[in-house]
Parts: C-alpha cells; structure tokens; sequence
C-alpha cells in the first residue's frame, strides 16, 4: 500500500536502511524493524528534535535544489505505485542506455553516479558522467571496451579514474555474467533487506554507497550518513561520542522517523556545504546563507 507523508517542501514516497558488510565488523544489527536499539540508552535524536531540526534548517535554506530532481524522482515513483502497469513500463524503460542526463533516469545510470562523486565535487562528478556516457553510449561499449584505460580516461575528471573504473567495469561484468543483462532495474521491485542483500555481491560498494542508491534512487526510507551528516549530527548531540559512522548510520536510522529521512539527510547535506560552524574545520565549501539555526543544539 502506498504511504504519503506529509513534509515540508512535498510529499515523496517512503525508504530504509542498510550496513552490508555487518557480517565482517563485530554483527551490528541491520534492521531496525527487529525492534533491538544499538544503543538502547541513548534515546535521541526524538521524534520532536528530528522535526524542529528540519524546520529551522529549511527556514534557511529551503528546498536544497541540488536535491530536487530527486525528490521529482520520488514523486513520480510514488504515482507510479498505485497503477502496477506504470511500474512495468519504467522498469523496462529502465534498461535501456537512453540516459545521458547528469542524474540518470535508470538504477544503475544511479549507482554509476553515486560512485563517480566519492571524493570529488558535485560539478566533477557530473562532468565526469557525461563524459562517461559520451565515450560510451551504451554499457555493453564499456564492458567490451578493449583496455580499461578508455574508460578511465572518460571518467578522469571525477578523480580516482583507475579504481572507479575497475569498481564500474566489476559491476558491469557481474550483472552480465549473474543476469544475462547489464540492467538494474530488478531492484525497483524488490523488498529493501533483498535490495541489500543483492548488492552485497558488487565488490566496492560500501555502506553510503547503498544507502545513496536506496534514497536517491530506489525511493526507499534510508538515511545515509556522508561527512556532513557524521559531523553535525555528532556535534548536536545525536550520535554518542564514540560512534563510528558505520554505529551513526544504523542508530540514526532507528531513531529518525521515516517521513523526516529525506527532508533531514538533504538539508544537512546542503547545511554543512555553507555554515561555517558546521563545515569541516570551519571552512564551508559554499558562502555561509545566516547564523547557524542549530546553535541551541551544539554543544559548545
């Protein structure tokens, strides 16, 4: 059944969460349905913090629009939802290599987008996209590219051209050799602890990445916790002191309701970029937009 939540810019539709590789670190509990609290005596951030802190932040800052096509994204798989013919027709409109957009309107068109933009800007990531989807219309041009260095040249904009382009040409490789097809699309109809599952096979994905594609662009509830997220949330009180991002990511996603995950994980995104009490050793990448609307929060 579709659920609409009531937020601040529009509705979308809901997501969840995920840590693939808990089996390696020490079992930390990925699902937050199971009702077990990693940390069962830390009781923020609550429901009442997650939506002040919402509203102070969009007072400031809006709708982020470098968020927008996204929540366009969830909008449209929302209404897509209720006529299961809509959700066929995307699905296998999706496999095609049509895409050539700076988001991509395909799953993977997504996960390739999400791995281009690790440690680097969003405008090199972009460009390091469309030159990606220039050199190579199509996937199939990529896994059959006669040396790796082709594409490492397409995408060397968005910087750590060679190990990228080993992680893309991987995933590319197993889907053909896994699904007899270079598509992604499969995931749209599967639950989110299969999603999961499923992607734990790619080698390099790692827990943000999943979590990214599981907000971005499979419309799911998942809160994911980047730099900016870590850093603020550890600085207002929401994450104890001693969490990792890996904890953080897991205890966030118990505590901050479903309806506020996009709205808050965006804003704080955005927030971190421009005020510079909360960007990295207080130099924000964007000019500051007004005083920091969570003052009350910090706690020093």
């Amino acid at each position: 059944m579709t659920k609409k939540n009531q937020r601040g810019c529009e509705t979308r539709h809901p997501q969840e969460d995920h840590l693939p590789e808990n089996a390696k670190r020490g079992r930390l509990d990925p699902d937050p349905s199971s009702g077990r609290l990693l940390y069962p005596d830390f009781e923020r951030p609550t429901a009442q913090e997650c939506r002040d802190v919402r509203d102070r932040l969009m007072a400031l800052h809006g709708c982020p629009q470098e968020f927008e096509e996204y929540r366009r994204n969830a909008d449209a798989a929302t209404h897509s939802s209720e006529d299961s013919g809509a959700v066929q027709v995307k699905s296998e409109a999706g496999c095609s290599d049509s895409g050539g957009n700076g988001v991509g309107s395909s799953v993977l068109d997504g996960l390739v987008n999400i791995l281009l933009s690790q440690n680097t800007t969003d405008a090199n990531s972009r460009r390091a996209f469309l030159s990606l989807k220039s050199a190579f219309p199509t996937w199939d041009e990529v896994v059959h590219a006669a040396e790796s260095k082709f594409l490492e040249n397409a995408i060397r904009c968005g910087g750590l051209a060679h190990t990228k382009a080993h992680r893309i040409k991987n995933i590319l490789k197993t889907l053909l050799e896994n699904k007899g097809k270079i598509c992604m699309e499969y995931l749209r109809d599967m639950p989110t602890e299969k999603i999961k599952t499923e992607l734990h096979q790619f080698k390099g994905l790692g827990p943000k990445t999943v979590a990214c594609l599981l907000m971005f662009h499979l419309q799911k509830d998942d809160f994911p916790v980047d730099t900016h997220v870590f850093r603020i949330t550890k600085s207002i009180g929401w994450i104890p002191l001693s969490a990792n991002r890996e904890k953080a990511y897991l205890h966030l996603n118990q505590r901050i309701p479903d309806n506020l995950k996009f709205d808050l994980n965006c804003l704080f995104v955005t927030h971190g970029k421009h005020c510079q009490r909360c960007a990295s050793g207080r130099q924000p990448q964007r000019a500051p937009l007004g005083p920091c609307p969570l003052s009350g929060y910090h706690a020093g």
